[in-house]
């Protein structure tokens, strides 16, 4: 299990603000900042961080969903706030019969994904 982990990216206050946008369908909000880095989470849980780095490299990285239109929030809010797609909010039968997921790539080019594993109801 994860407690935490970092993120680097390009441009931190660019990062911040899709990631305000992005997150907030998941109940992620800013929860602590430290040194220049912002850490997104839960209520009291700061589990996302953001740091700026001029050589990030674009890494993957879902979050869970707790239904599809969590998932459809999620992919919805963070094409509003800059985000590129990089694929739709749909079922992915190829990885198990349920899984529902959307991807979008974040200012830095990170691919953000947003996924349910659960049957549609």
């Amino acid at each position: 299990m994860i407690d935490h982990l970092t993120l680097h990216v390009l441009e931190a206050a660019r990062a911040r603000a899709f990631y305000t946008a992005a997150l907030a369908p998941l109940g992620y909000s800013v929860q602590m900042e430290f040194e220049g880095s912002v850490a997104f989470g839960p209520a009291g849980k700061p589990i996302l961080w953001l740091a700026g780095d001029p050589q990030a490299k674009p890494m993957h990285l879902a979050f869970v969903a707790a239904s599809r239109k969590e998932v459809d929030a999620f992919y919805a809010a963070a094409m509003a706030a800059g985000g590129r797609d990089n694929g739709k909010p749909g079922l992915r039968p190829q990885y198990h019969p349920t899984y529902y997921g959307a991807f979008v790539l974040d200012p830095t080019g990170h691919n953000i994904e947003a996924v349910c594993h659960k049957p549609e109801g």
